[in-house]
């Protein structure tokens, strides 16, 4: 990444600003509301083609002009959009064949967003055409602090089935196989059920078929509907480059529980700044624990530098089964749980709620009731105490350990016809990092591919596909001294999804001292018992120690007496490896030996429910750190914390006291 929103003072603090659903002379109440709330950066026009261009090759600028000159006149910065993301009507009407097609053959029709092929033609020239005309017309506009490129790519058309993308797909498996056909033959397989290709022009893309897919098909053709869609970016980032090359260009990440079908490892390299989208799932109690693993992601896409949370919601949301409106001060827990995490700016989807349209139920900065709202002044709170915390801008988290985590072999994973439709990639993580959290130890994500050495514990949760080379350097991490958590369903395969043969956990099985011969699924809601006085569920596998120790065994279910936990020393390190999905606490508890054994301890020793994490950087007289509290429970909390609490500018002598629900940053003395 190359660069940051510019001339933003502070921590960004915002919203998606659409001033076109409203009459314009709204504009201005906006502008003296948004500066009541210290909003200092907005993303404009991202859903505005139909307005912005009427007509195909014929633009209409002047509102925009007019919105954008507003803001500067009111100190907001932009985050200009290049509006491609909604086809107009126009488009797809003259243009059909630009509608996407699902895998059963159905093509779309116009009527709410995203209705367009990555691989069309038509939708490239026109979204590049109309890229450049914007980075024309405001490449000098005293507003613009970034481009936003598109929005949340992949949302609701992750692959696009026809013709077209069959044929992109096919010099797609050209390129990575090096035109070799038989490698394709080997990678996928195709020697079963008599899928053997004779010639390039007999490979599709995985549509409908009779019954399960070929595995190496579906994992390739995942892969190229990320790099397609990486593709579209690219192409209108360059036009955006090369017109203004000292704005930054970024587009929005869907980094969490909603959204997997990108591997936005490969994306990260491609933006100047990460950015993301978050909204935590109503129903769900310790909904905080999912945001802030979301957050960790984003901070490692980020490569450990700051990033922007480009959107999340102030209260409700629009699309979920039940939208529950968020409780007090859940607005500011959710955004300083970003700060904490490496975020330098939070906005929101949207400043003003929407009167129409599929959204107007989703909540925004300036609810439909108006400014005389708990929202609104939860809002203007926060906002201030952002400005009190600008300090922080451009410091980093400490973290105490690496938890891997890989898009791709979650695709591989969670494919059909494996042997439990229990397995949800992103929940197995989740299950892990829960425990982390709880035991207050931050980690960073990071891939399979990172340098791992200066972590003290690294946690492997169901890497189910891994290469050899991403093998060796676990095997290296702990052979030099590391101590490493790795969870079942890893190992099984190679970068093909092809089984390792010789036991399970395949390419894992010599590290972690184990063989495992055959999996024992669990049944729906069974539960079985370990020696060590857990429960666990979903999964049991027949397993050997073949020099690793068995730390607790199955008590009854499927596999009385079988190791479902060991620990194995490997070189000068030690791995661990649990078989089977343990109980929330029996988790907790073996984190926290596992983490005390690693010397990764956690910033401060706080109460159950509250979250503590430590961001570092350089102040005039030297090294600096800060402290983000963020109290999830009902009750005050006292930490040992020593220094001066910035949204409130007071001192703390050595006991922070955070009231229920609250939150605090502490610049440590």
């Amino acid at each position: 990444m190359t660069g940051w929103p510019k001339r933003v003072p502070g921590l960004c603090w915002g919203a998606d600003y659409n001033p076109e659903q409203w009459p314009e002379q709204v504009w201005a109440q906006d502008l003296a509301l948004m500066r009541e709330a210290g909003v200092n950066l907005v993303s404009v026009g991202i859903f505005s083609w139909a307005l912005l261009e009427v007509e195909e090759g014929r633009y209409e600028f002047g509102w925009l002009d007019r919105v954008l000159d507003l803001l500067h006149e009111g100190g907001i910065r932009v985050d200009l959009a290049t509006a491609t993301a909604s086809p107009p009507p126009w488009l797809t009407h003259r243009y059909p064949e630009v509608l996407p097609v699902r895998e059963d053959g159905v093509r779309f029709s116009h009527g709410s967003r995203q209705e367009y092929c990555p691989n069309s033609p038509v939708y490239r020239e026109k979204s590049v055409a109309l890229a450049e005309k914007l980075a024309l017309r405001y490449a000098e506009h005293p507003a613009l602090a970034a481009w936003h490129v598109n929005n949340e790519y992949g949302c609701h058309v992750r692959r696009c089935y026809c013709q077209r993308c069959a044929e992109a797909f096919r010099e797609w498996l050209k390129a990575r196989y090096s035109k070799d056909l038989a490698a394709l033959n080997e990678a996928w397989g195709t020697a079963f059920w008599s899928q053997h290709y004779s010639d390039w022009a007999l490979v599709q893309p995985p549509r409908v078929t009779p019954t399960y897919g070929n595995p190496g098909q579906l994992l390739d053709f995942d892969r190229f509907g990320s790099d397609t869609l990486l593709e579209l970016f690219v192409a209108e980032r360059d036009v955006l480059r090369a017109i203004t090359p000292d704005v930054p260009v970024t587009t929005n990440f869907m980094a969490g529980w909603t959204f997997g079908a990108l591997d936005y490892w490969s994306w990260a390299r491609e933006v100047d700044f990460v950015s993301n989208d978050h909204y935590t799932r109503a129903e769900d109690e310790q909904r905080h624990v999912e945001l802030a693993l979301s957050a960790d992601l984003v901070r490692g896409l980020a490569g450990g530098k700051p990033w922007l949370l480009m959107e999340h919601s102030t209260s409700a949301v629009n699309w979920q089964p039940r939208n529950r409106a968020k409780q007090p001060g859940e607005l500011a827990r959710n955004s300083l749980s970003h700060v904490a995490r490496g975020a330098d700016g939070t906005l929101f989807f949207q400043w003003r709620a929407s009167r129409a349209g599929a959204e107007r139920y989703h909540s925004a900065m300036l609810p439909h009731a108006g400014s005389d709202t708990r929202v609104f002044r939860e809002v203007c709170e926060l906002g201030a105490a952002y400005r009190r915390c600008a300090e922080l801008v451009g410091s980093t988290v400490d973290a105490q350990a690496a938890l891997v985590f890989d898009f791709q072999a979650g695709w591989a994973a969670e494919q059909p016809a494996h042997p439990t439709q229990d397995f949800r990639y992103h929940e197995a993580v989740l299950g892990v990092y829960r425990a982390l959290w709880q035991a207050g130890i931050t980690v960073d994500v990071v891939p399979p591919s990172a340098d791992l050495g200066r972590y003290p514990l690294v946690v492997v949760p169901a890497l189910y596909l891994v290469s050899d080379e991403n093998a060796r350097s676990f095997d290296q991490y702990v052979a030099a001294g590391g101590h490493l958590l790795m969870t079942w369903f890893s190992g099984i395969t190679d970068e093909h999804a092809r089984v390792r043969l010789g036991g399970y956990p395949g390419a894992f099985a010599d590290l972690l001292g184990v063989r495992v011969e055959e999996f024992y699924p669990l049944g729906a809601g069974e539960r079985v018992r370990l020696s060590n006085g857990a429960t666990a569920d979903t999964w049991t596998e027949l397993l050997h120690p073949e020099g690793a120790e068995a730390v607790a065994s199955h008590v009854d279910g499927p596999l009385p007496g079988v190791p479902a936990i060991t620990r194995n020393e490997h070189g000068s390190g030690l791995a661990w490896y649990v078989a089977t999905t343990l109980d929330p606490d029996s988790m907790l508890g073996l984190v926290r030996e596992v983490a005390e054994r690693a010397g990764a301890r956690p910033v401060v020793r706080a109460p159950a429910g509250v979250e503590v994490v430590r961001r570092t950087g350089e102040g005039p007289r030297g090294p600096i750190s800060w402290l983000v509290v963020v109290n999830h429970t009902g009750a005050e909390v006292v930490l040992p914390v020593r220094g001066i609490e910035l949204a409130a500018g007071s001192d703390v002598p050595g006991c922070l006291a955070v009231p229920a629900g609250g939150t605090a940053v502490v610049r440590e003395v």
